[in-house]
């Protein structure tokens, strides 16, 4: 390991305006686990002009960011080669919904996660970097690991900062279709409960919806619920939202009492076990389509069908309530 040798100094380039902070770290941070990048990001260690900051906040060209010193393999300079499978790579080869020369859409394969760390060696960044090497591609937004789907990445500055722009001003509309558990009754509903962080007794990430007098720490997120087709005791629902908090539409879902299909982590135990007998393998969420400007202000709108995998469960349910 190299020694620590004092306080690291990054400036942040153009080029890189509009990436979240934990990206950019990591990019240059070569050999330092993600764990440690967020932990010291939460602890106030590592600083963006002179202030603490989230791992989420998008850097600016000029930003003068402080890291303490760290221990860093000595060749922590040098880039690791990702080493990807080969039918990885044919699957997302496969699933390109749309490219140009500054968006690659893709309809993500569920278990793969959106970027490597936290022990995977690669996620679905690094993997497409090799399929388009030299090019400057960078996560638009994210999914959740089980979650598939169109996914948004960008291969032009331009294209970066129209996408974020967008998403922090409300112009990016995301459907999803959920399979959630009991009978929807009436019409559509709307959930705005805000999202807070909290950490359950083993030290993990739970997100949970808190009321809205209780929302200083909490971030406001809006997700409208449209039931399309009752699947025995499951609902089929379309699912629009705006915001992109994390873990938003689960845990709206459980606020309302219609918890996502195979979700471990906020579900229902006894809807998991039936939705599992009907062969469902992972959480039923699907990101269906994505719409939002480009950076010429032209509306972009891409969709991915849902996938065999969760068509398979439907009809087996369908085939079960006859």
């Amino acid at each position: 390991m190299a020694k620590p040798s004092g306080p690291i100094l990054l400036s942040v380039p153009a080029v890189a305006e509009g990436q979240r902070l934990d990206n950019f770290l990591l990019r240059q941070l070569k050999g330092v686990p993600r764990s440690l990048v967020y932990r010291l990001v939460r602890k106030g260690a590592i600083r963006v002009n002179g202030r603490r900051v989230r791992v989420e906040r998008r850097v600016s060209g000029g930003d003068e960011i402080r890291v303490p010193p760290l221990d860093r393999p000595a060749d922590a300079g040098a880039e690791t080669p990702v080493h990807v499978p080969d039918g990885v790579l044919r699957l997302l080869r496969a699933g390109i919904i749309h490219e140009d020369d500054d968006y690659l859409v893709l309809d993500k394969p569920a278990g793969l996660a959106v970027h490597g760390g936290s022990g995977l060696s690669f996620g679905i960044i690094e993997a497409a970097r090799l399929l388009r090497p030299g090019e400057p591609l960078e996560l638009g937004h994210r999914l959740d690991r089980e979650t598939s789907g169109c996914l948004v990445l960008t291969k032009s500055r331009r294209g970066l900062q129209a996408f974020h722009e967008a998403l922090r001003a409300g112009h990016v509309a995301k459907r999803y279709l959920a399979l959630v558990a009991g009978r929807w009754q009436g019409p559509p509903r709307r959930c705005d409960l805000p999202i807070a962080k909290e950490r359950d007794g083993t030290g993990r990430r739970r997100m949970r919806a808190v009321a809205q007098s209780d929302a200083a720490t909490a971030r406001s997120a809006i997700s409208l619920f449209t039931p399309v087709e009752p699947y025995g005791q499951f609902t089929l629902v379309a699912v629009d939202i705006g915001t992109g908090r994390t873990h938003q539409i689960r845990v709206h879902g459980g606020a309302l009492g219609h918890p996502v299909a195979g979700d471990h982590d906020y579900g229902n135990p006894e809807a998991n076990r039936t939705a599992r007998a009907a062969g469902l393998q992972r959480m039923f969420l699907h990101a269906q389509s994505i719409r939002f400007p480009d950076w010429q202000g032209e509306e972009r709108l891409y969709s991915a069908p849902l996938p065999d995998d969760l068509q398979d469960v439907l009809q087996t349910l369908a085939e079960g309530g006859r």
